[in-house]
């Protein structure tokens, strides 16, 4: 997030795509509600009508996969009418007269034909957006799963650079993180291109500096394997050992039967969890790991905010903290890890990591630090990018054209299906439907579809389907409703027995390398 969760409330339109926020972030949305009782109007864009565009003062039901054509039309209005923030864009941005020529080749009409809006819709959300004193945009999963989920969030850039709405409080493009403390395992380095704080594993410098610290000769430089390309890799003998730590991808990931066959054939297949989830179920070697309850270190949210966590109880049985099996493995390997808590790990990354680099266990204290923090005496950064002062220098627009999903519907697979969560549980149910009284609420999987889609079928409200996409089908039951519209329909992805990602598209981004879990085509079929 280029700002804070609390700075919603005093922010005059918010604009969100692509995300359930009361559902997925409930304490997101009440900072949202709050806004909306002091006079913001509320823009919500998702092919299904969730439970906070019940508040919103303009819903837009879009085509899945049709995110830029909306906002590209939007971006058109706003050029149009003039208003554009001509002075910030000037000042603060490059590559403007690119993305213009693009915007002003864009024709209304298509944009309304691509998402099912009408012209008169598109507009409305421009001129809401675009005459606000301050804009914030709030998006999810339902933007950036897609195969074309960088350009979604590249749109999103524009956007709010084209109107001013970046760099100022109670504005920006923020992204809701899916699950705790996301955002700090990509601080710490937990994606295949960088090391802590988002330094890059190709830049020399920073590898020697890592190298130096950990005492060995040199690191790798070579950017590594995403979770698709690992997938990939055990089919073709390339990876032969995978650790799973905190993940169900047989339950969260697309194309679920070819995940679950992948991790049948590699040689090694370590999974770290709390319970014996259907991946740990798969593996060779299981290390038990602690809940937040019983573990000591930091979390950082979904606003870069850094905070403490405190051991509330002891670990059960054998389970350790996660920091300790990873310090216990490696030593047995013969890297000797000798930190003894938390903290001495948590000093180390401070020492390397810029951005974390004032950062103390004493200075979080109460309500914790938002990075960047270089220094000791730095107080946190509320809100990035302040009087256009981008990390890259300046904020750089993009010429991003509509490009459709990786697959379309058909005579064969004539429905468009999206993904989500539901209020009662939390993404693959692992600690969700241990809960007795959770799982209750919404025991197992349904689907929704529109009322005409249903009578076309002939079927009614609890019946039992077939659902099935071009990779494998599954059993469910059906739940009619006008939250959907008419050639759409919605699954939640919870359920190990109904498991929606057994049918999803695995085709991910390019360059993100994100499967596009939000749309695919699909067919129903009465039991």
């Amino acid at each position: 997030m280029t700002n804070g969760v609390a700075e919603l409330e005093n922010t005059d339109t918010i604009f969100i795509i692509g995300s359930n926020t009361a559902t997925a972030h409930p304490l997101v949305a009440t900072r949202i509600f709050r806004a909306l009782e002091k006079g913001a109007k509320l823009v919500v864009a998702d092919p299904r009508k969730n439970q906070i565009a019940e508040f919103s003062d303009l819903y837009l039901q879009h085509k899945p996969g049709s995110d830029v054509a909306l906002l590209n039309g939007m971006m058109k209005v706003i050029l149009d009418r003039g208003l554009q923030d001509q002075a910030f864009i000037d000042a603060n941005t490059e590559e403007y007269g690119g993305f213009k020529a693009v915007i002003d080749g864009v024709d209304l009409d298509e944009c309304a034909a691509l998402t099912g809006l009408t012209v008169d819709e598109i507009e409305k959300a421009a001129d809401l957006y675009g005459a606000a004193g301050k804009a914030s945009v709030v998006y999810c999963m339902g933007i950036t799963q897609h195969t074309n989920g960088v350009d979604n969030v590249k749109s999103l850039a524009n956007l709010a650079m084209v109107t001013g709405n970046i760099g100022r409080e109670s504005t920006g493009v923020n992204p809701l993180r899916g699950q705790n403390n996301v955002q700090g395992a990509c601080d710490m380095g937990g994606l295949p291109n960088v090391l802590t704080g988002y330094q890059p594993v190709t830049l020399g410098a920073a590898s020697r500096k890592f190298a130096e610290a950990w005492g060995v000769g040199e690191l790798p430089t070579e950017i590594g394997l995403t979770i698709p390309e690992m997938l990939t890799g055990i089919g073709e003998d390339r990876v032969h050992a995978l650790w799973v730590m905190g993940e169900n991808p047989v339950v969260s990931d697309p194309d679920a039967d070819h995940v679950e066959k992948a991790l049948e054939k590699v040689d090694l297949l370590v999974v770290q969890d709390i319970f014996l989830t259907p991946t740990a179920r798969l593996a060779d070697v299981v290390l038990p790991g602690v809940s937040f309850a019983e573990k000591d270190g930091t979390f950082v949210n979904t606003e870069r905010r850094i905070t403490r966590v405190r051991k509330a109880v002891e670990p059960v049985g054998e389970a350790k903290a996660d920091w300790e099996i990873i310090r216990d493995v490696s030593n047995a390997f013969g890297y000797e890890m000798a930190y003894d808590n938390p903290e001495a790990v948590f000093n180390e990354i401070a020492s390397l990591t810029p951005s974390y680099g004032g950062v103390t266990y004493e200075r979080l204290e109460g309500e914790g630090l938002q990075w960047p923090c270089p220094t000791p005496e730095h107080p946190g950064t509320p809100f990035l990018h302040k009087d256009g002062r981008f990390t890259r220098g300046k904020g750089l627009f993009h010429a991003i054209e509509y490009k459709g999903p990786a697959e379309t519907i058909d005579s064969e697979y004539p429905l468009w299906m999206t993904t989500g969560r539901v209020y009662a549980h939390y993404h693959t149910g692992t600690m969700t439907r241990n809960s007795v009284s959770l799982d209750a609420e919404i025991p197992e999987g349904f689907l929704e579809i529109h009322p005409e889609d249903a009578a076309e079928l002939d079927i009614c409200d609890g019946s039992r389907v077939n659902l099935a996409s071009r990779r494998g089908e599954i059993l469910t039951r059906v739940m009619i409703t006008e939250r959907v519209e008419k050639g759409v329909v919605f699954m939640p992805f919870h359920f190990e027995e109904a498991n929606v990602n057994k049918l999803t598209n695995p085709a991910f981004d390019p360059i993100a390398k994100i499967p596009e879990l939000k749309v695919c085509a699909v067919k129903v079929e009465k039991v």
